[in-house]
C-alpha cells in the first residue's frame, strides 16, 4: 500500500489534482489583484480553499486507487465520475460565481444564484455517495499492510462524517426558519455561523467566524481524515496506534461540531469545552501509552517464555 509510482496512479483524478492546483495558484493572485469582497471574504478565498481542499481530495484517492489489486476497473470507473460529476460541477459553480461577484453558498437572491447553488448541492450529495461506494471497494482488498489496511475505511468514515457536516450548515437558522414560516421570501438560506451572521470578524485566510461557532471548521478536519490517517499509517505501522489515532480524530471532529453548535468560536473555547478537549487527549494519550508498552514488553515476554522451556 505505500507504492508511489505514478504510472499507476488513476489519470483522471491525478489531471484533477493538478488543475486544481492550477486554479488554486489562480485564486491566490485573484485574492491580491481583485479588491473586491464577498460577506467580508476576497471574491476568490472561496475558489482557492475550495481547490487546494479538492487537489488533497482527488490525489488521495488517485493514489489509493493505484494500490488495490481487487475490482480495479469498478473503481477507475467510480473515480472517474467522482471527478466530472462531483468536483467538477462544484468548483465550477463556486468558481463562476467567484467571478460575477457572488456569494456562491446559501444564495437564493436571483432564479440564477438558487440554481448553482443547488447544483452545488447535487454534486455534494453525489459526491458524498461516490466517496462511499469507492470507501467500501477500497475495503474489499487483500493488503499485506495490516496498519494501512485499517486507516484506508477508518479516514473514508470520518471524511464521510466531515461531509455531512456540510448539511447542517444548509438548513435554515431559527431567524430564516421564523421568517420562511410567516411567508417571507429570503435571499439567504442556510449558514456557515452560529450564534452570529455569516460575514463578521473571521480568523485570517481560513475566515472561520471569531463572533460565533463555525461549522466549517468541523467540516475540513473531518473531511481531511482521509489523508491524515493513512499518513499515520505510514508512520506508526501498527494497527492498535492506527484505531487510537482513528478514535482521537473522530472525538476532535464532534468535539468542533459541539463547539460550533453552541455558538462558540474555534479559538474562543469555554472552561467546558477546555475540560472536553483535555479528557479527550488525555484518553489519546493513555491509549497510544498502553499500544507502546505493550509492543514493548511482548518481545521480553517472548523470550522469558522460550528460555523457561
Amino acid at each position: 500500500m505505500t507504492s508511489l509510482r505514478w504510472r499507476t496512479w488513476h489519470g483522471p483524478l491525478v489531471a484533477c489534482a493538478l488543475a486544481m492546483a492550477a486554479l488554486a495558484l489562480v485564486s491566490g493572485v485573484g485574492l491580491v489583484v481583485d479588491g473586491r469582497t464577498v460577506m467580508g471574504e476576497g471574491v476568490w478565498l472561496k475558489p482557492f480553499k475550495f481547490a487546494a481542499s479538492f487537489a488533497l481530495y482527488a490525489l488521495t484517492l488517485a493514489w489509493m486507487i493505484s494500490q488495490v489489486e481487487r475490482w480495479r476497473r469498478t473503481l477507475w470507473w467510480l473515480g472517474t465520475v467522482t471527478v466530472a460529476l462531483f468536483v467538477l460541477p462544484e468548483i465550477s459553480a463556486i468558481t463562476f460565481q467567484a467571478v460575477r461577484g457572488v456569494r456562491s453558498h446559501f444564495n437564493f437572491a436571483t432564479t440564477l444564484d438558487k440554481s448553482v447553488f443547488m447544483l452545488m448541492g447535487g454534486a455534494a450529495y453525489l459526491g458524498w455517495a461516490l466517496t462511499l461506494a469507492l470507501g467500501i471497494f477500497l475495503v474489499m482488498q487483500r493488503r499485506v499492510n495490516r496498519a494501512m489496511a485499517w486507516a484506508i475505511p477508518l479516514g473514508v468514515a470520518i471524511s464521510l462524517a466531515g461531509m455531512s457536516v456540510g448539511y447542517l450548515m444548509t438548513a435554515p437558522t431559527p431567524e430564516q426558519a421564523q421568517a420562511l414560516a410567516g411567508g417571507l421570501k429570503l435571499i439567504t438560506i442556510g449558514a456557515h455561523t452560529v450564534g452570529a451572521a455569516d460575514g463578521g470578524a473571521g480568523m485570517p485566510l481560513l475566515g472561520w467566524a471569531t463572533g460565533g461557532g463555525d461549522l466549517r471548521a468541523a467540516h475540513f478536519v473531518g473531511l481531511h481524515a482521509l489523508q491524515v490517517l493513512p499518513l499515520i499509517a505510514l508512520w506508526v505501522r501498527r494497527v492498535p496506534l492506527v484505531i487510537v489515532a482513528a478514535f482521537g480524530y473522530a472525538g476532535l471532529t464532534g468535539l468542533l461540531i459541539w463547539q460550533a453548535q453552541r455558538g462558540q468560536a474555534l479559538i474562543h473555547p469555554d472552561g467546558t469545552t477546555l475540560l472536553a478537549a483535555g479528557a479527550l487527549l488525555a484518553v489519546v494519550l493513555a491509549a497510544a501509552a498502553a499500544v507502546q508498552v505493550r509492543f514493548t514488553l511482548r518481545p521480553r515476554l517472548t523470550q522469558a517464555q522460550a528460555a523457561r522451556s
